[in-house]
This record gives structure tokens, sequence and C-alpha cells, in this order.
């Protein structure tokens, strides 16, 4: 059996830092390959992925600077994967829309798993593709879609590269995109109510620069609220396994939210807000708590007591 797994070529594989997507890659890639499967990656030439790894782009670019540009580079890329990974593989595995528009030229079955929230538009696409085998990451995702060919299969992470640690620090911890749908201003919102220093990690992509410097840069300070900038795996697993908390204030409907069961992996347990996956990741009360509000989420902060090897 050989397997092609074909990532955008924006972020290596898997990623330095962001990167859910790419990091899904990797963990699949590599757990595949432990288990016998071939397996090629499809991505840019800097991933070090330990599989077969093809590219035609040497190097990462991201962010995006002009979209137009990227939109072209991310067709080349796709059409040129699927068209080489049709001469040898057994099934294609894709992750993004435009690798779909391709898998009519391919006789091999053809996977698409859901990375991004429901849009009509690519709902709409995908219905011209029925043969193709859809996975969502969600069962809430998978509500939003009409597709025969569904089923939903949690996203997985590689428990040999997270730490759990017994022992937490006094303080709080945000990882993801720093924007407004993350919620990164609701979690400041709470680390001013209890008190608890928080330690928030994340990139600032430019569409959310204005944010990043109206709403999170004025409430830095080295006492109560620091920014770390992006968190590669080890600096996750040094933030996430010290923290004694792990906030997840989204204000959206998460596909499923990657860096919550990395932080349940160190031993941190979750607070989120209720919205998408969230209820099927979050056990309330024994992995963390799904929370109403930035009030709930403050007092469930100060009731905090539970075991790290438990979660």
């Amino acid at each position: 059996m050989k397997v092609a797994l074909i990532a955008a070529p924006f972020i290596s594989v898997p990623p330095a830092d962001y990167g859910g997507t790419e990091l899904f890659v990797a963990h699949l890639a590599e757990g595949l390959s432990r288990e016998g499967v071939q397996v090629i990656v499809y991505a840019n030439g800097e991933s070090t992925v330990q599989t077969e790894l093809r590219s035609i782009y040497p190097r990462s670019e991201w962010p995006i600077k002009i979209a137009e540009n990227a939109w072209l580079r991310e067709l080349n890329h796709e059409s040129w994967a699927v068209h080489d990974a049709a001469r040898e593989c057994d099934i294609i595995h894709v992750q993004s829309a435009p690798a779909v528009t391709v898998s009519r030229f391919a006789k091999q079955p053809v996977v698409l798993t859901l990375h991004g929230p429901h849009e009509a538009a690519l709902s709409e696409l995908y219905s011209f593709y029925p043969d193709v085998h859809y996975v969502s990451i969600s069962d809430a995702q998978c509500k939003q879609e009409t597709m025969p060919n569904m089923r939903t299969i949690h996203h997985g992470i590689d428990l040999s590269r997270y730490r759990l640690v017994e022992k937490k620090q006094q303080y709080l911890s945000f990882i993801g995109r720093i924007a407004p749908i993350k919620g990164t201003h609701l979690a400041i919102d709470v680390t001013r109510r209890t008190g608890i220093p928080l330690k928030i990690a994340g990139e600032v992509q430019p569409v959310n620069r204005e944010y990043f410097e109206r709403k999170i840069k004025p409430e830095i300070d080295v006492s109560l609220v620091e920014y770390i900038g992006p968190a590669d795996l080890e600096a996750k697993n040094e933030l996430l396994g010290n923290s004694m908390a792990m906030l997840f204030p989204i204000r959206w409907n998460e596909p499923f939210g990657l860096v919550m069961v990395e932080a349940m992996a160190c031993g941190t347990p979750v607070l989120s807000m209720p919205g998408g996956s969230v209820p099927e990741i979050v056990q309330d009360g024994i992995s963390g708590y799904i929370c109403r509000s930035v009030r709930d989420m403050a007092k469930r902060v100060r009731e905090l007591n539970f075991d790290p090897a438990a979660i």
C-alpha cells in the first residue's frame, strides 16, 4: 500500500511553529509509516517529515503576503502533486479545495480532510465531486455538510512528543492565532479578574495586526500578561506542561482545535467557551471545563483541582 499525503506548499511539514494542518499531516504520515504503509508527502522542501518527501517549491512562504500569488502557487503545487501521485500511489489524501478540483483526473480513491470552518461556496464546490471521500474532524463540523461520502475522524497526536508535567506553576496559558475569533482578549480579561499571570503564544497574521496592536499589545506587562510569540513543539511542551490551565475562549465554531489535545497530553486542563467541536473534546469536569462566559471561566480558574495524570 502506497499513500500520498498532499499538504499546501506554504508551511513546512511538520511546522516550525504555526501550522495545525501541517502538524496533522506529519503525525499521520509518520504513524502510517510505522504501520508499514509506504507514504509520500508532498510539501515544500523545508519539510523534515520522516517519510519520503517530494516538492517543487524549495522554501516555506508564511505568512502569505499576496493572496493572489499564493493561490496560483497552491494550485500549481496541488495539481503537480496529484498528477505525480496518480502515477504510483493507491490512495491520494489531500487537505484543500484546489486539490479536489484536479481529483477528477486521478483514478485512485481521493480523500479530503476538512480542516476549516463551513463555507457555503466550498460546500457547493464539493457537491461536484461526490466520489471524493470526505473526512470531517468533528461531528459538529460534519453536521454542517451534505456530501454523501463523509465520516468523522477526530484528530490525534503523537503522545511520545509531549511531556506530562504533574507539578504545575501558577500561571495560565493561551496558544493560538492572535485573532478575535480565538478570544485572546478574553483570556486577558480572565487573568485580570483572577490576578493569575497569563502567558500568550501565537502568531500575529497581517490580517490581525490591528487587533493585536489595539486590543492585546496595550495589555502586555511583565508581571501579569506576557506575550512569547510563536511557539514550536519544545516551547509548547514548556508552556502547556507547566501551566495550571490552558484558556481557549473561542468566539466561533471551532472545527477541532488541536491545541486542546496537546494541552491534555501535557496533563493540563482546558477551560473553553462552547463552540463547534469543544463538547466532543473537553469532558466537563474531567479534562477541563466548558464555560458559559468570561465570568464563569474566571470562577473555574479559582476552582481548579485536576490530577494531571488523569486528564
